[in-house]
């Protein structure tokens, strides 16, 4: 099967990294299968691939790539830095150690998982993956859940503005005054359960109408609302028809008025959970 080309709205950060317009997501894949599952969805045409060291699956997503059949140089592989490894020493070892357990000569996009304001140590960890980049371990380094007045504290201590910052993006939490902070610092915006984690947000009739009108299903029309915001989802799909139908949705094109109408279902406390890094610690 063809490959889809995802680059027609490819994302460009501040550095000149780029990223597609949809990632794929791995969230309890595991093992055996979850290989064959990341290697089919790169034989699917997706080329970001989205895993974590609390993930615990560095090593079926490094599997998965070398087994996939495609170039590694054109897969993007993420993995995250946990919590309880932000202090200097600990997060070399932990970044060295992902890169180890992939299987790779390199990670090509790593993050701080979440910034655990509390502990007090993401600039710590931010210094360790300057470092790990300087050195080659990764490509390109970004954040996860940080708000802009920890983006901001990362500048203006370190002169280093992350390439990326995974955040909780949806429609009934839309985010919009995190994407113009990030659009105005060259900070691509990735999205982590775009489409919900089996709430009701798939059955909005709102949601309902526009994918009548476009003939799909409501799960694309939601990502083809984060692209169209300049923000790129990564959902998890398993079966070779939902990788393909959710891939397919960087194509649908809302118009203006449906992207505001989906927009205007979010609301402050539209969180999934109550995750904010304001005061959310994972370890």
């Amino acid at each position: 099967m063809e490959r889809q080309n995802l680059m027609t709205h490819e994302r460009i950060a501040h550095s000149g990294f780029t990223l597609p317009a949809i990632g794929f997501g791995t969230w309890q894949l595991w093992g055996a299968e979850g290989s064959a599952t990341v290697a089919r969805a790169i034989h699917n045409g997706y080329t970001l691939i989205d895993s974590a060291f609390n993930y615990e699956n560095e090593g079926a997503i490094g599997h998965g790539v070398r087994t996939s059949g495609v170039p590694r140089e054109q897969i993007i592989v993420t993995s995250k830095l946990p919590g309880r490894h932000h202090a200097p020493h600990r997060a070399k070892v932990a970044i060295e150690e992902s890169v180890y357990r992939t299987g790779l000569d390199h990670i090509d996009l790593y993050l701080i998982h979440w910034p655990n304001p509390a502990q007090g140590l993401y600039v710590d960890a931010w210094r360790a993956l300057i470092a790990a980049k300087q050195r080659g371990l990764v490509r390109a380094i970004g954040v996860s859940n940080f708000l802009p007045e920890h983006l901001e504290r990362l500048r203006v201590e370190t002169g280093v503005v992350p390439e990326v910052n995974q955040i909780e993006v949806h429609p009934y939490f839309p985010q919009q005054e995190a994407i113009d902070y990030h659009a105005q610092h060259g900070i691509i915006t990735e999205a982590w359960s775009p489409l919900g984690r089996g709430n009701e947000m798939l059955s909005d009739p709102v949601i309902g109408r526009i994918a009548d009108a476009h003939e799909v299903g409501p799960g694309q029309v939601v990502l083809a609302w984060a692209v169209a915001r300049g923000v790129i989802p990564i959902p998890k799909a398993a079966s070779q028809a939902r990788q393909l139908e959710n891939l397919a949705a960087a194509s649908l094109v809302l118009d203006p008025t449906e992207i505001a109408a989906i927009t205007a279902l979010g609301c402050p406390d539209g969180r999934m959970a109550d995750q904010d890094p304001a005061h959310y610690e994972e370890f």
